[in-house]
């Protein structure tokens, strides 16, 4: 301790002298308006550039929170859309129960995504107590994503659209003319629209989308642009490649879609022996 008190005395004059300036800055930005702008500007610019640098920070770790957050809102309005938008033709509706049920979205997060292989699977952060279930379609903004195969409790897998045997009802908005969409295994931006035939006439340019014939996927649902249109020396259909409109590499977020009346609908499929994508 005596030593500490004998280093602050050999330090006294620099003290004083620390301090007297210290005294003297004070008493100039007290009095002195000027100087005291300058010193109050300055002073909330360093604070305010220490609180957004640190707002960023915490920000950043709060990032994944708040996109699902932003997922689940979305997927909520999506439910909440598909009640009140009602076609313009109600007395079809009212008597046409299928028509008139209503799709439940949920969202969900991919864990694991794969696209190099031919068969390509999913992964998402969701699972059975989060109401997910088999053959649920998966969308994202961009377009189709795939169709949920299995369900554990807490995660799900996922057929990707890049998966070689997976069909999609498929239709081209502008002419109603229904196919069936399907990925070759080649170049994973790009597919086949199957089964049009030969007599249509189609356009590259052309918006796909999906059908609404199953009950798997609601109508309009992007799925991609025509790109090239060709007619098969040796085939009834024509030779249709699309590009993908979602973009696989860059998947974070999808929504769920459920149709409460699809198992009444696989039922019916079943007993009358018809096939359905």
């Amino acid at each position: 301790m005596q030593r500490i008190l004998l280093f602050l005395y050999s330090l006294r004059v620099f003290l004083i002298f620390i301090g007297l300036e210290v005294l003297a800055i004070w008493l100039i930005f007290s009095y002195n308006s000027p100087q005291g702008a300058v010193f109050f500007n300055s002073s909330n610019y360093f604070a305010g550039s220490v609180l957004q640098a640190r707002d960023g920070v915490t920000g950043y770790f709060t990032l994944g929170a708040a996109n699902e957050a932003l997922a689940e809102k979305n997927a909520e309005l999506l439910s909440r859309l598909s009640v009140t938008i009602q076609p313009a033709d109600s007395a079809y509706l009212e008597i046409d129960s299928v028509l008139a049920s209503q799709y439940e979205f949920r969202s969900a997060k991919v864990i694991n995504n794969s696209i190099r292989l031919n068969q390509n699977h999913i992964t998402l952060n969701k699972g059975r107590k989060h109401g997910v279930r088999e053959g649920m379609g998966v969308f994202n903004e961009q377009g189709v994503v795939g169709r949920v195969k299995g369900v554990t409790e807490n995660f799900s897998s996922v057929i990707s659209l890049l998966h070689t045997e997976l069909l999609i009802s498929s239709k081209v908005k502008s002419s109603s003319v229904f196919g069936s969409t399907k990925w070759d295994g080649k170049n994973t931006r790009k597919a086949k629209l199957l089964y049009v035939p030969r007599h249509v006439m189609l356009s590259e340019g052309d918006t796909v989308v999906t059908s609404g014939y199953n009950a798997v996927f609601p109508e309009g649902i992007m799925i991609g642009i025509v790109d090239e249109v060709t007619k098969g020396a040796e085939t009834n259909y024509l030779d249709i490649t699309i590009d993908l409109s979602t973009e696989f590499s860059r998947l974070t977020y999808v929504y769920l879609v459920e149709n409460p009346l699809e198992e009444e609908l696989d039922s019916l499929y079943q007993m009358s022996g018809v096939q359905n994508e």
